[in-house]
């Protein structure tokens, strides 16, 4: 069995990553699922979260909304409404969406909740993977 296999995570806009990678981990609409090489096919539709994934002793992070993933034994791709790598998060602009959503939750009244969640969610998310890659405290 191989050591590695290749990751590609597309957006509608560019290219994020092509890279081998040793592992991974990704944020299924289930929750979180490790990928080894040689992982059994799957699909699965993608949720807000971090993926990380690890080459040469090294892991790189990115936050992910949306889309979708398949894996085959020796290659994952994902296809991702967004996919932001940690180095290139703009802290200050996610910790602004982070407190918007935040107020409009609390101020509660005629906001649309779930969107309002998501919006915390994706912003909290984005703050986190920014944190891990040395970038901003949350």
């Amino acid at each position: 069995m191989a050591d590695t296999f290749q990751l590609e995570i597309v957006t509608p806009e560019r290219l994020v990553v092509r890279d081998t990678a040793e592992e991974a981990q990704i944020p299924g609409k289930a929750g979180y699922m490790g990928i080894l090489p040689g992982h059994a096919p799957l699909i699965s539709e993608l949720a807000v979260g971090e993926i990380t994934y690890t080459h040469g002793g090294a892991t790189t992070r990115f936050a992910v909304a949306w889309g979708f993933v398949e894996v085959l034994p020796d290659k994952v791709t994902i296809l991702a409404e967004t996919c932001e790598r940690a180095e290139d998060i703009d802290v200050s602009r996610a910790q602004a969406a982070y407190d918007r959503a935040a107020e409009r939750m609390k101020e509660g009244g005629e906001i649309d909740y779930d969107r309002a969640l998501i919006a915390l969610q994706r912003a909290e998310v984005r703050l986190e993977v920014a944190k891990k890659g040395g970038l901003a405290a949350h």
